[in-house]
Formats: structure tokens, C-alpha cells, sequence
């Protein structure tokens, strides 16, 4: 007896029905998303998607370079100013990944419009202007973090100083070298931007080769400025640090830019010196003395004994001389000078061996409280008119 055969297995109808149906629905969607919607932004439902994908691409984008960006450069770079820099520069950097990412996309998208895909229907106008307008940002926020990170020029000069102390001379270096860096900065970005709108590099450096006697008297001023910029820096006449007086300003030099020096006056007002009038007028540096000549006059009693005040003028340069903070002690001297209706006058003159005003106002207070112990000993006194007047 053989065995029954197994019928073959018939395919469900209601399986084939759902897939059929879900097929359909497929393809109808698909059709919906490629053609739908071109009457009103000139492009297909497809394309409208994936620019929106861009968009939240590029604020994810933006979220991750705002977080691994300074920790990715702090780790490497361990500096203090650059930690600084890339924290203040973490938005421009992550508008920078943001615009970049956007940009990459709409290039893409772009490119398969332009090679007939039924799936990216992307009007040439239209897909310029957002690349246009992408890589503008871009450029923006990469010239805004760069901006930032020129603070880093004072973290590689520590690194190259023996003492971890900038004196004046290598503070002027840092700032030379910012302001020329900001500048770089700004031109790349100047030519990036018009690259940005579709300039024609060529045919505008034609035309500023047509108007360069017009561009030339126009930015004279400029000009004179950034040669007196480089003058300061190779002759240095003076530092950041350095007091000066140029033509009627005086104060502390506290900035060289590629355009002007900027003083701080004893008001605590800033002065902001165009760098064309330093090759012209003459510029008096208080840093560069090599001592700090002080004279006083000291006015004592009328009737103070003469012994006494020969004694004092013995025992106060004998202080001077022996004061590891003067020179000149040939040219130094202390002795008496005139003699008033109201007291005897007592010059002294002498020269301090010191760097700074801070320096200086110390050593003068030392000296004069010395002075103040020698007439004590000396049982002399300081002319008072109002005791003179009393006897």
C-alpha cells in the first residue's frame, strides 16, 4: 500500500493579497514623495526631506563639536589660554560643524540634481543660494574661532621663555604677532566669502589693478600706519611696559597694533596713537634710562647747630652710598644748599639703579624714613613756620 502524496502547499491568499497591498502602498508613496509638491518650491517631496534631514543633521552636528571639540584640543593641548580660547569658541566652532555639515549635503544633493536623478529635483538658483549661504557661515564662524584662538601666540611664547615672566620686549613680539595674525585671519576670510558669493577673484584684483591709484590715496593712512607698525617693531624705540611721551601724550605703553600704539596716561586714560606719527615726532622713553636721577630739598630749622647739620649731611650720603640700589656714587652728593629767612636748605641729589616706578617709590620711602632717624640722632628739626612763628 503506498503512501497518500502530500499535496503541494498553495501560497495564502490573504499573504498575497497584504503583500501585494503593501507593495502598492510602497510605490503610491514613493511616487507621492518624488513628485509631489513642485508646483509651489520648484523640487520634489524627496529632496524637501532630505534638506530637513540636513537641518537636524547640522544641530547634531553642532551639539557634538560644542562637546568633543574642547575636550579633543584641551587634552592634547594642555595650555591655560587655549582652554580659554576653545571654551569662548565653542559655539563658533560648532555653528563651523553645523554649516559645514549642511553645506556637504546640499553639494551632494546639488551634484545629483545636476546629473538627472528622478530622486533630487533641486533648482540650480535655488541650490547656489543655500550653498552660497552655508559656506558664508562656514567661513564666519571659522574666522570667529580663529579670532579667538590668536590668544594662544601668549601660551607658545611661555612655552619659549626661560623665566615663565614676559618682559616688555617679548609682550611687543605677542602682540606683532596677533595683530598680524588677526589680519591673515580677515584677509583669507575676506577671499573665502567672495568666493562664498560667486566673485570673480580674477577680474576683481583686475579691477583694483585698474583703481590702485584711487585705492592707493584712499588707504594712505593705512599704509603709513602699518610701515610705522614695522618701523616700531624693528627699531623698537620702545616696549609694552615702557613709559613714553609722544609729541603732548605720555603714559605706559600697553598695546602695538598694526595701526596705532595705545598709552595709558597716569589718568588712567587710554590714548590711542596712530603708528604714522612715531616715525615723525619724536618719542621720549622713560624705560630706556639707565638710572633714575632723584634730587630733593629737605628744609630744616633756622636755628639748628651747624655741627649738627654738617653731621647730617655726612651720615645721609654715607645712607646713599652704601644703599645697594643707587649708582653713581661720585655724582651723588648731599649738602647744604641756601640759607632762607626760615630755615636752612639741604639739597640732595643721588641715582637709583631700578627698573619700575614701583621699584623707585620704595626705595625713596627707605631712604627718606633713614633720613627722618639721622635728624633724630642728630636732635635736629624740619622747618615748621607755624613753630617758627610760636617763638
Amino acid at each position: 500500500m503506498h503512501p497518500t502524496p502530500h499535496a503541494p502547499i498553495k501560497p495564502s491568499r490573504r499573504r498575497n493579497r497584504h503583500e501585494g497591498h503593501s507593495t502598492a502602498r510602497g510605490m503610491a508613496w514613493l511616487d507621492m514623495v518624488q513628485t509631489a509638491g513642485p508646483d509651489v518650491f520648484g523640487t520634489n517631496r524627496w529632496t524637501l526631506l532630505a534638506l530637513l534631514g540636513l537641518l537636524l543633521a547640522g544641530v547634531v552636528a553642532r551639539a557634538l563639536a560644542m562637546v568633543l571639540a574642547p575636550r579633543i584640543f584641551g587634552a592634547v593641548v594642555r595650555l591655560p589660554r587655549t582652554g580659554e580660547a576653545l571654551k569662548s569658541s565653542q559655539r563658533a566652532l560648532g555653528t563651523a560643524a553645523a554649516a559645514g555639515t549642511v553645506l556637504l549635503g546640499l553639494q551632494r544633493l546639488h551634484a545629483m540634481a545636476e546629473t538627472g536623478s528622478d530622486l533630487a529635483e533641486f533648482p540650480g538658483m535655488s541650490a547656489l543660494t543655500l550653498i552660497g549661504i552655508a559656506q558664508f557661515v562656514l567661513v564666519v564662524s571659522l574666522v570667529r574661532a580663529a579670532f579667538r584662538a590668536v590668544d594662544v601666540v601668549q601660551d607658545v611664547m611661555d612655552l619659549l621663555d626661560d623665566d615663565d615672566v614676559l618682559d616688555g620686549s617679548e609682550r611687543t613680539v605677542v602682540s606683532a604677532v596677533e595683530s598680524v595674525l588677526r589680519f591673515l585671519i580677515l584677509f583669507i576670510g575676506g577671499v573665502f566669502v567672495a568666493d562664498a558669493f560667486g566673485l570673480d577673484l580674477t577680474s576683481l584684483i583686475a579691477g583694483l589693478g585698474i583703481s590702485g591709484l584711487a585705492l592707493a590715496l584712499a588707504a594712505k593712512d593705512t599704509i603709513s600706519n602699518f610701515f610705522g607698525a614695522m618701523t616700531v617693531l624693528m627699531d623698537r624705540p620702545f616696549r609694552i611696559g615702557d613709559w613714553v611721551i609722544v609729541g603732548g601724550t605720555e603714559g605706559e605703553v600697553i598695546e602695538i597694533n598694526l595701526r596705532t600704539t595705545i598709552l595709558r596716561t597716569s589718568l588712567d586714560t587710554v590714548v590711542t596713537v596712530p603708528n604714522a606719527n612715531l616715525v615723525n615726532t619724536p618719542v621720549e622713553n622713560f624705560g630706556k634710562r639707565r638710572w633714575r636721577r632723584w634730587q630733593t630739598m629737605l628744609h630744616l630749622d633756622l636755628g639748628s647747630n651747624p655741627e649738627a647739620v654738617s653731621a647730617f649731611c655726612d651720615q645721609v650720603i654715607a645712607a646713599v652710598r652704601a644703599n645697594d640700589r643707587t649708582l653713581n656714587e661720585d655724582a651723588s652728593w648731599c649738602a647744604v644748599e641756601g640759607i632762607s629767612a626760615q630755615s636752612i636748605d639741604v639739597a640732595i641729589n643721588l641715582y637709583w639703579n631700578l627698573n619700575s616706578s614701583v621699584e623707585e617709590r620704595e626705595a625713596r620711602e627707605d631712604l627718606m624714613l633713614d633720613i627722618v632717624r639721622i635728624s633724630r640722632e642728630l636732635n635736629l628739626e624740619f622747618h615748621d613756620a607755624r613753630v617758627r612763628q610760636s617763638r
